[in-house]
């Protein structure tokens, strides 16, 4: 199935898929995480509708994993902020190198747009996998979300020029 997993620049019509990827991997993903009213408040952040994920697509660059046409994953990303602004993939689809193979392309863009230090606001099932590829821990946040406080870890990663290996 991975081998049908295709990357590239999100497209207006991915949006649908963009909000009931975000809506899974909050409510299912992170269930060994974060509480269900703290996955409840998160979820309600973002509404699921196709023309909130498309307006975001206008703000931040967004990035998709597609496969069988449909969207499975993405990364959105604040290039003049240095940031990642959220990477999230289809639960059923984590932990299977989707969410790797968008960071190495959000690395790459945002490399190709002179970005020399990304930043990233993770949750506590992203920051593990993070930290193994090279990322470093700054700190943690919480954010409050309709009354629940959800903690983040922030981290930060050296980009690289473009035919360097990063240390």
């Amino acid at each position: 199935m991975l081998e049908r997993v295709r990357y590239r620049v999100a497209l207006p019509d991915d949006a649908a898929d963009q909000g009931e990827v975000f809506h899974h991997a909050v409510m299912q993903g992170a269930a060994g995480y974060y509480s269900l009213a703290q996955r409840d408040a998160w979820a309600s952040a973002l509404p699921r509708e196709a023309a909130a994920w498309a307006a975001r697509q206008a703000l931040f660059t967004t990035l998709v994993a597609t496969c069988d046409g449909r969207c499975v994953g993405f990364v959105e990303l604040d290039i003049g902020g240095g940031r990642i602004e959220t990477l999230y993939v289809w639960p059923a689809l984590a932990r299977h190198g989707i969410g790797g193979r968008l960071l190495d392309y959000a690395e790459d863009e945002m490399r190709a747009q002179g970005v020399e230090r990304l930043r990233i606001e993770a949750s506590l099932i992203l920051a593990p996998g993070l930290e193994r590829r090279g990322w470093v821990r700054r700190g943690e946040e919480w954010v409050e979300r309709r009354g629940e406080r959800l903690n983040r870890i922030v981290l930060e990663k050296p980009l690289a020029p473009s035919g360097e290996i990063s240390a």
